[in-house]
């Protein structure tokens, strides 16, 4: 699904990280399978600043990544700080798509983007979305199907 870009920086959600020494690969670039531990951490910041409670004891539904695509456009070196801005894209009864732009906190150049489609779990089983996500998705540009 092709979708288009985010307006930086307008986004609806924005996290900012350092690149560590550890995630790096021998050229000093970030290693490639970082970009989605990266996404990780913004959109559970996003869901956090949603309201979402994680971990044990919590009755919040679980979020199974079905699909991760990532662009790459730029190199990110190690110490830099990167903007990771998340806006919805899509949303159905059981799944949900995020947009995800890396852009560097300087000058807002961008490095990568990453589509990635999310399905609801509740007790091993998919499940509808929760109101919350689609509320928030409802004041986005996020298309539903």
């Amino acid at each position: 699904m092709k979708v288009s870009p985010i307006s930086h920086p307008d986004a609806p959600f924005r996290h900012r990280i350092r690149v560590r020494y550890s995630e790096i690969d021998s050229q000093s670039h970030v290693y490639n399978g970082r970009y989605l531990d990266y996404v990780d951490v913004a959109v559970t910041e996003y869901l956090r600043k949603l309201g979402f409670l994680f971990g044990p004891g919590s009755d919040a539904p679980e979020f199974h990544v079905v699909k991760a695509t990532v662009d790459y456009k730029s190199p990110i070196v190690v110490d830099e700080e990167i903007d990771l801005s998340v806006r919805p894209v899509r949303i159905g009864r059981t799944s949900w798509t995020v947009l995800v732009e890396f852009r560097g906190a300087v000058n807002g150049d961008l490095r990568a983007t990453a589509e990635v489609i999310f399905v609801t779990i509740r007790r091993g089983k998919k499940s509808s979305v929760p109101q919350a996500i689609r509320a928030a998705f409802e004041g986005s540009e996020a298309r539903t199907s």
